[in-house]
């Protein structure tokens, strides 16, 4: 949903454009984990390292990106009255129903694929529900390995961004001008060079410290380092979004910054190849060039969507409604399509094309059903079309 102006907040339409590509960019990412050998819930016969440079030229940043514009949107939100509990009701509404949905409906077929898969279970999709739905914990794939059931598997994005939102809201009702003080320092702590700069320090200095020590889970718990990233994107984001200069010097800054971020990117894969076991990564280079590909993939994302994408129309509109419906579908239809594919032995980048393409159709018809029913409509995060009401209307969850 679009960011609203305000006496405050200018619209930020490029923002918009950006998280529709962004959501885009992750159905293909979760096609190509299908091929490549890191873990996931189902894998091609044909999995092999040859895709993972390609993966890593978003890996580093995807997430990160789709926090920092969150946290932009749920800036402009309490700019235009969120600062009560409207806003927590209407994110609980758009983020926690749908999670909830997902949870029972939209992501079992993927637990259920996966323990056929990888354990060759062999009971049918009720028998599974049965386990599912009582906490099965016995599907194990190595000792202190399991699957942990109920899960929300890509659907953790939601309860990140509400405890995000929550925590926010709460310290804007102790302080109520702490973004805007924060939006007139910071483009003077990030003038010039040191919009690339201090970022990266920061997101260095996570990953050394914390990283090894607290291994992604996305199970919002003790998930430290992945809160340490997530959640100080989400706030950059938040005064940002109130830092309008800042916008201009990242557009002044997208070349760099891309090549930069290109640079750091052919290094990490260099060293992928030329060491085995991590050794890059655990070390401090390995860390350094993550870090200086996370941050200046984004500045260069965010230069060149508010040179080239900052205007509207009907087509941002509608893709701006399509994006969560898409988002909630996308990955069980791409662990379906490759179950289902899978016996056919098609070469992989036949396959992978026959995957994306059928993901996003399958996702786009989905969504043309789920906007046309209306109490369907919020299971998927959108508005019921009956909605009506001044503060309704302008604390539309952006995601």
């Amino acid at each position: 949903m679009p960011i609203h102006s305000s006496p405050t907040v200018a619209r930020l339409v490029f923002l918009d454009w950006l998280r529709i590509f962004a959501f885009a960019l992750l159905v293909f990412y979760h096609v190509g984990m299908v091929y490549v050998i890191w873990d996931w819930h189902i894998k091609s016969p044909q999995a092999g390292a040859f895709l993972e440079p390609l993966m890593l030229m978003s890996s580093p940043w995807r997430m990160d990106l789709l926090f920092l514009v969150s946290g932009a949107a749920t800036s402009c939100m309490l700019a235009r009255g969120g600062a009560t509990g409207a806003l927590l009701r209407v994110r609980a509404r758009r983020l926690l129903l749908p999670l909830l949905f997902g949870m029972l409906v939209v992501v079992p077929p993927q637990s259920y694929i996966e323990v056929v898969h990888k354990l060759g279970y062999a009971g049918d999709y009720l028998d599974f529900m049965g386990l599912y739905l009582r906490a099965y914990g016995a599907f194990c794939f190595a000792p202190g390995k399991c699957l942990i059931l109920p899960t929300w598997n890509h659907l953790w994005f939601l309860p990140y961004l509400f405890a995000y939102t929550l925590v926010l809201w709460g310290w804007l009702r102790l302080q109520p001008n702490l973004l805007d003080q924060f939006a007139v320092r910071l483009p003077g702590v990030m003038a010039g060079a040191r919009l690339l700069l201090w970022p990266i320090v920061l997101l260095v200095i996570s990953r050394v410290l914390l990283h090894a020590r607290f291994p992604v889970t996305h199970a919002l718990a003790g998930d430290w380092f992945a809160h340490s990233q997530y959640f100080a994107m989400f706030l950059l984001g938040a005064v940002l979004a109130r830092a309008p200069a800042l916008w201009a010097r990242m557009a002044q800054l997208r070349w760099a910054a891309l090549m930069l971020a290109l640079a750091a990117w052919v290094v990490l894969v260099a060293g992928r190849s030329a060491l085995t076991g991590g050794a890059l990564t655990a070390a401090l280079i390995g860390p350094i060039f993550y870090g200086i590909e996370q941050w200046c993939a984004m500045v260069a994302a965010l230069g060149f969507a508010r040179v080239h994408l900052n205007r509207d129309g009907a087509l941002r509109r509608y893709l701006t409604e399509a994006v969560f419906p898409v988002y909630v579908l996308h990955q069980t239809l791409i662990i379906m399509l490759a179950h289902t594919l899978g016996p056919s032995q098609i070469a992989p980048p036949l396959e992978g094309a026959l995957l994306a393409l059928g993901t996003f159709a399958l996702s786009f018809a989905g969504f043309e059903c789920i906007r046309r029913v209306f109490w369907v409509r919020p299971l998927f995060g959108l508005q019921r079309k009956t909605q009506r009401g001044k503060i309704r209307a302008s604390l539309a969850m952006y995601g």
